[in-house]
């Protein structure tokens, strides 16, 4: 049992951690919380949806045409909701006033086109559970496959970081996005892969979501978790971003088993309000004047 909800939890923060990596990359970047996010994530579990339903493509084209899908509309949030206001030097406040703007569009664009019912994915595994110890202990190969995939992608993103020019670019963003400018980087075009990523982090997020879960036109605010998973490792950091969603899986997992699901919730944003009046910039974030 104990086993069992261990890895329950790691995979539920797994997919919390990938959800987190793309708060995290925006705000180290940009110094504002995406809240549009969640509707991001949410498109990329209707996209996946679409591609097993419409298309029967397997668990992997799934995983990998939402992960596009999701990046693609990232990057056309920004341009037609953030763009104008960064230029214009707006403050990140009203940045992430219009980014509450444009879920709560894409939440009812959803309704208005697709409509509210709730949808589920058909299962990948024809043997869904591992037994271990003469079956005293059942683990799903979904919760392996979600948190094998989540760890996989995060490593990808920091050899990507570390190795790659535009990585360094991003990075030398996150220092000085001025300097970066005037060192002859485009800015346009790093922010634009910076929300590409994230988004794909999101989508892949969704769709182990939807076929954890369901899949409806408001289970983006799900990342109201996630974005407690950034805070507690720190805005901005993706190591932190990593720690934070397993930490946060882990324990709300252990609370469901031996407390009760209720509690879940409670557990949660209690952690959240006692990390920030401990350490207000997380467990591995920068020491800043200002998070919004």
């Amino acid at each position: 049992m104990f086993l069992q909800t261990v890895v329950t939890g790691l995979s539920i923060g797994g997919i919390y951690a990938l959800m987190a990596v793309g708060y995290s990359l925006v705000f180290s970047v940009l110094s504002f919380s995406n809240f549009a996010h969640g509707a991001v994530i949410m498109l990329g579990a209707y996209i996946g949806l679409g591609l097993v339903t419409k298309l029967h493509f397997g668990l992997g084209l799934v995983v990998s045409g939402a992960m596009a899908g999701a990046g693609l509309i990232a990057i056309v949030n920004e341009k037609l909701a953030y763009s104008l206001l960064r230029k214009r030097k707006a403050p990140s406040l009203y940045i992430m006033i219009s980014a509450m703007g444009c879920a709560v569009f894409l939440e009812n664009m959803v309704y208005a086109t697709i409509g509210s019912r709730f949808y589920a994915f058909p299962a990948f595994f024809k043997q869904s559970v591992l037994c271990l110890f003469n079956g005293t202990c059942n683990i799903a190969l979904l919760d392996l496959f979600a948190f094998g995939i989540s760890i996989l992608a995060i490593l990808g993103l920091h050899l990507f970081l570390i190795h790659t020019r535009t990585g360094i670019a991003i990075r030398a963003g996150v220092s000085d996005m001025t300097m970066c400018s005037l060192m002859g980087v485009n800015l346009d075009r790093l922010i634009s892969i910076v929300f590409f990523l994230a988004g794909i982090f999101g989508g892949a997020a969704g769709v182990f979501l939807g076929i954890k879960y369901l899949v409806y036109p408001t289970m983006g605010w799900v990342t109201n978790k996630a974005y407690i998973a950034a805070v507690i490792g720190g805005l901005g950091s993706l190591p932190g971003a990593l720690l934070g969603g397993l930490i946060l899986g882990v324990l709300e997992t252990f609370v469901s088993t031996y407390v009760s699901s209720v509690m879940r919730d409670v557990f949660s944003f209690g952690l959240l309000i006692a990390l920030l009046v401990w350490r207000p910039n997380g467990l591995f974030g920068r020491d800043t004047g200002e998070k919004v």
